[in-house]
């Protein structure tokens, strides 16, 4: 029997040496590599998920990056470019103040289908410019404004639409509450919230326009601009003015009031005036500011100038005498009166009757240098600055002879801001101190601060009494309202129209102080072209329409400025004079 041999193992084929050497490098030795294979597998995993995280975060941050900027761009827009301070009147009444409101923005590259953009927001908003939103969406440019200020309902009915790169942002949008009441003291601002005009204006010259830009005039570090307009009084002197432009059928109509010891403008008012929640009639170059802008020769009032000159000189009195007989000629001029009264008349008549020969005749014995210097120590002979930007210069003779002295002795042949007047007259009745006008508010003693003595105590006392006595027995009579002792001087002057005067065509003003024998307030009212109607007779003077319009306005307004009625008053000879005499 044979044995049965068991049978070997097959061998394993040999590896070659390279193999076992790269497979060693690679793997270490004794590995197990399907446990390898799957950590690779799960490594590739991670990888490729890491890399589509990344392309979709990056396709994220592309859709909403030009939001995230124009957000970025809408704070800075808020902080830099709009905040305002509120303006107020002396009371705290709001006079100018920031809403917030939305504006619409494009950004032409990332819309898609620019003309479907174009037709929807046309028909969503119909007052856009079609043209001029296809010109601006058209552009490479990364930003554009499209409109400015639009409603909510606007911001709802186009965020609806849902066109890609068409946005909002949040902005201030200037507002003034009382519409045209203050409108040539405030001004305005443009779309970008920056001050152009008036008080709004002084505000960005005062600094606000650095703070924008340094990123420091927010909502929160501004405090209210406090004005010396008081809004009852601005109302209520421009319902008059109105009243009396269409009574008279004038072309304008203006008007101060004016405190005398502190210089404070308490109201302003020129019509036509415009709304500065709707600049483009502020553009209507009939719409400017007279009182400011406007340079005017102001007739009979600069009588006022002339015997305060005069008096202070000592050289002449109150009963002074003056020619009047009959015209004055000088060279080829004839000066004449309009109530020529054919005698000799003293310095008070001078002054009620309004005199043209008398205040010549006045102006005349001072001296061509005595007269200049005068006016020039009033200030009406240098451009009046104040916070309103928009000022004129006086118009004032090259060369400045005796003819020169005669005319403007009575008001003609020099024309002044009417503000610039209203100082120098507040001078006159103030004790004599030239108080330079603001519109700001302002204590007595920080105006006694800034004061400048340009007449003596006694002028003074003078010329209130022959302001009062005009309101007694002269011109202002119309205005002479009980109680309130007022005083006042009336001026008529005659247009220059195509190099010559024009006597049917005049502007009138009239100038009121009360009380005369203590002056708090001074109001000034100016009527441009006022025409003849049967009430006033066929008379176009200021005596009849001027001096009844400032009556009306002083019976309103004194209640309002704390100015309580006295009755039973003497006459100004003993009230002013008098007191006058015995108080030196």
């Amino acid at each position: 029997m044979n044995a049965v041999t068991p049978a070997k193992p097959a061998e394993k084929p040999t590896e070659p040496w390279r193999q076992r050497l790269i497979r060693s490098l690679l793997y270490g030795r004794n590995v197990d590599r399907a446990a390898k294979a799957r950590a690779r597998v799960g490594l590739a995993m991670l990888a490729f998920g890491a890399v589509y995280a990344l392309i979709g975060g990056r396709l994220v941050m592309f859709a909403i990056g030009a939001d995230a900027h124009g957000a970025r761009r809408a704070a800075a827009q808020e902080v830099v470019a709009t905040a305002r301070p509120d303006i107020v009147d002396r009371n705290g009444a709001i006079l100018a103040t920031d809403v917030k409101a939305s504006s619409l923005f494009g950004e032409p590259r990332r819309i898609i289908d620019k003309d479907e953009a174009i037709e929807l927001l046309t028909a969503t908003v119909p007052d856009l410019d079609e043209a001029e939103v296809r010109e601006r969406l058209k552009t490479r440019k990364g930003f554009v404004w499209l409109k400015r200020e639009i409603t909510a309902k606007q911001q709802q009915d186009i965020h609806k639409l849902g066109i890609p790169g068409i946005g909002f942002l949040r902005e201030n949008k200037r507002v003034y509450p009382t519409g045209n009441e203050v409108a040539h003291l405030i001004g305005l601002v443009n779309i970008d919230n920056q001050g152009i005009a008036g008080m709004e204006k002084w505000l960005d010259n005062q600094g606000l326009a650095d703070l924008h830009r340094a990123g420091f005039a927010t909502d929160r570090l501004q405090k209210p601009i406090e004005l010396s307009v008081d809004l009852r009084v601005e109302h209520a002197l421009r319902d008059e003015l109105l009243k009396a432009k269409e009574k008279y059928h004038t072309k304008a109509a203006s008007g101060i009031v004016s405190n005398v010891k502190t210089g404070e403008i308490v109201a302003m008012v020129s019509l036509p005036d415009f709304d500065p929640n709707n600049p483009k009639e502020a553009h209507d170059p009939d719409r400017i500011n007279r009182l400011t802008t406007g340079v005017y020769e102001m007739g009979s009032t600069f009588k006022a100038f002339t015997l305060a000159m005069a008096l202070d000189s000592g050289k002449i009195n109150l009963n002074s005498m003056w020619d009047a007989r009959g015209n004055l000629h000088y060279g080829k001029f004839t000066i004449h009166d309009s109530h020529a009264l054919g005698r000799f008349i003293n310095t008070k008549e001078v002054f009620t009757f309004s005199s043209n020969i008398g205040a010549a005749r006045i102006a005349l014995g001072q001296g061509v240098e005595a007269h200049k210097a005068f006016l020039g120590k009033m200030g009406q002979l240098t451009r009046l600055r104040t916070e309103l930007p928009e000022s004129a210069a006086p118009l004032i003779p090259r060369r400045w002879g005796e003819l020169n002295t005669v005319t403007i002795a009575f008001g003609q042949g020099m024309s002044v801001a009417p503000l610039q007047a209203v100082m120098g007259i507040n001078a006159l009745v103030n004790g004599g101190y030239l108080i330079p006008p603001t519109f700001m508010k302002r204590s007595e003693s920080e105006a006694a601060a800034m004061a400048k003595r340009v007449i003596r105590t006694e002028t003074s006392d003078k010329m209130r009494f022959l302001m009062r006595l005009n309101a007694e027995i002269g011109t202002a009579k119309t205005a002479d309202v009980k109680g309130y002792y007022v005083g006042g001087k009336t001026g008529t002057s005659e247009k220059v129209i195509n190099g010559r005067y024009a006597k049917k065509r005049v502007l009138n003003s009239f100038t009121a102080i009360m009380p005369c024998d203590d002056p708090k307030y001074q109001i000034l009212i100016m009527l441009d072209e006022p025409q003849a109607i049967p009430e006033t007779k066929g008379f176009i003077t200021s005596g009849w329409n001027a001096v009844p319009t400032g009556g009306k306005v002083i019976e309103r307004i004194a209640p309002l400025l704390g100015v309580e009625p006295r009755f039973d008053l003497p006459p100004s000879e003993r009230l002013i004079l008098a007191a006058s005499r015995t108080t030196q």
